[in-house]
């Protein structure tokens, strides 16, 4: 009994045995005959794309691609910089928009004219809403929106508007600040001595306004 069942384990190791070298064989073959297929595939893809990409364009060129035979001398760069506007421009102009000022049109070259004679750039803009509404009520033809030169006999008058922003300007500068009348308070005192001190507070007030 026992030597019979010895017998079967035998023969059944046996036939283990031949069932895994039979699909060794087969399935080794199988295997080799895939990868060498895929490192095939792979290398030929490579050769193509190589082959591709060093294709001179100026003798076939892509669509859309412009052919040089060199390249420019100067290849533009992206600047790091910043440049920033300058907003006092469309403050002042946003300013006399609102009151509908003759003086709008005038916006830059207030700014300019006060860059040029280093005063606030609002002062003057500031004085004329105080004198004249922002140059809505002034005598006829005048152009002196700042209630400029002002005596018993008169008023001074200017060309344009432009002319008027030009000597006020420069006056500021030479009459007042040059002489120590720094303040808006201190310029009053000159400008208009007879003023209770209602002329420096609207001036004040309205140079905030166009912060």
């Amino acid at each position: 009994m026992e030597r019979s069942i010895l017998n079967r384990e035998e023969s059944f190791g046996f036939w283990k045995n031949i069932i895994f070298v039979a699909v060794f064989f087969v399935i080794t073959p199988v295997t080799i005959g895939v990868s060498l297929f895929s490192l095939f595939s792979l290398k030929k893809n490579e050769v193509v794309e190589k082959k591709f990409n060093t294709t001179n364009l100026i003798v076939s060129p892509k669509s859309g691609v412009s052919v040089y035979a060199s390249l420019p001398g100067n290849v533009p760069t992206v600047s790091s910089s910043i440049e920033y506007a300058d907003a006092r421009p469309q403050i002042i102009k946003n300013y006399l928009e609102s009151y509908n000022s003759p003086l709008t049109p005038y916006a830059n070259l207030i700014v300019e004219t006060a860059d040029e004679y280093s005063i606030d750039f609002r002062l003057i803009t500031a004085i004329s809403q105080q004198e004249s509404n922002l140059c809505k009520i002034i005598p006829p033809g005048s152009y002196n929106c700042w209630g400029w030169g002002i005596t018993s006999v008169g008023s001074l008058g200017f060309d344009s508007f432009a002319d008027g922003i030009e000597t006020v300007s420069k006056g500021l500068r030479q009459n007042y600040l040059n002489k120590g009348y720094s303040t808006v308070d201190e310029i009053m005192s000159k400008y208009t001595p007879q003023s209770n001190g209602s002329w420096a507070y609207g001036v004040n007030s309205f140079m905030d306004q166009m912060e």
